[in-house]
């Protein structure tokens, strides 16, 4: 028998994982515990583990190695997931990429290059649905389950209004094309499953660290405020509503 709606996380069991080991992905697993007491609590990410910041080990969970850029890693992670991590009743994919070495916001089209794009690309679009792929498997057929990844407001094409950073618009845009089109697929398969996308807002991370400049005091979140947020609009996320692309606050994002 299937459980409570998915606002009832409290009796839910089985399987949690957070995957990416940034400031909001660490405050997701020290947050998780309280909200789903139930779930095991696991980690994914290619740093081991969180890069020795706040050992997600001391949250309960237990860290898997993955690089969501790498073939062969996803495999073995599809095989590790359907082994260890079913029934996966909730993933939340906080991987991503604005800034490295090779790859920095473009302000103008002279800027733009393709070992930028293919980056961008990689993490923040393909990333989220390679991982559901490799996931799909441990997800159940009679219970209720959330996928769910952050996107970025700067992603939305109704709402840009600057320009710039093309590729970590274009991709985080992709994102959004590509788990709609999951979400669809999924609610004929896995009528269950509620696939949604999140905004989370100016989070205080190393991600946005460069940037965040002009962002006034109390526009600019904690990693803990922003993952209670992100739990408090995903647990009202219904498997009708799939596919849905909202802000930390509840309120839907343009496409």
């Amino acid at each position: 028998m299937a459980d409570p709606a998915p606002s009832s996380w409290t009796s839910w069991s089985g399987h949690a994982l957070v995957v990416g080991c940034g400031g909001i992905g660490r405050a997701l697993l020290e947050a998780l515990p309280a909200r789903a007491p139930g779930l095991r609590l696991w980690s994914a990410g290619r740093r081991q583990p969180c890069d020795g910041k706040a050992d997600p080990g001391e949250a309960g969970a237990q860290h898997l190695q993955l690089d969501l850029c790498d073939d062969t890693s996803l495999a073995t992670f599809r095989l590790q997931a359907q082994r260890e991590l079913t029934p996966l009743r909730l993933v939340i994919c906080t991987a991503g990429v604005l800034h490295a070495p090779d790859l920095q916001p473009e302000k103008r089209l002279s800027q733009v290059s393709r070992v930028a794009l293919e980056h961008s690309f990689a993490v923040n679009a393909w990333g989220p649905l390679l991982l559901a792929q490799a996931i799909e498997a441990a997800l159940p057929r009679d219970q209720p389950s959330h996928f769910a990844s952050l996107s970025a407001r700067v992603g939305s094409i109704g709402d840009n209004r600057l320009g710039g950073w093309y590729a970590y618009r274009a991709a985080k845009a992709a994102q959004n094309q590509l788990l709609t089109t999951l979400a669809l697929e999924w609610r004929r398969r896995l009528p269950q499953a509620c696939v949604t996308l999140l905004h989370p807002g100016t989070t205080s991370t190393d991600l946005s660290a460069p940037f965040r400049g002009g962002v006034a005091a109390e526009a600019l979140f904690s990693p803990h405020r922003a993952a209670t947020q992100l739990l408090d609009v995903l647990a009202g996320q219904q498997p009708g509503s799939s596919g849905a692309f909202l802000a930390w606050d509840g309120s839907t994002v343009p496409w």
